[in-house]
């Protein structure tokens, strides 16, 4: 099985994530000055997921590693128009 290739994320489509989630962990709340933040895919790039930013969101390292690759329901965003 081919590994899906990776498109790196622009820098300022990153910031805009971190802003828009307020630099809050969307799994379990927590902030900048608690842990180290990461952008991840709510649908997986390995599952058809995209870069779009309405597939991104803000994780922790913690909660982003027990999603791993996995579709997770409990993470998926919950948007507001």
């Amino acid at each position: 099985m081919n590994k899906t290739p990776r498109i790196k994320i622009p820098l300022a489509v990153k910031k805009y994530v971190f802003e828009r989630d307020n630099y809050h962990c969307q799994s379990c709340g927590k902030n900048s000055t608690e842990t180290k933040l990461t952008i991840d895919h709510i649908i997986p790039i390995a599952r058809s997921g995209s870069n779009d930013i309405s597939n991104l969101q803000t994780l922790c390292y913690k909660c982003n590693s027990k999603k791993k690759h996995h579709f997770d329901p409990r993470f998926q965003r919950k948007f507001s128009n």
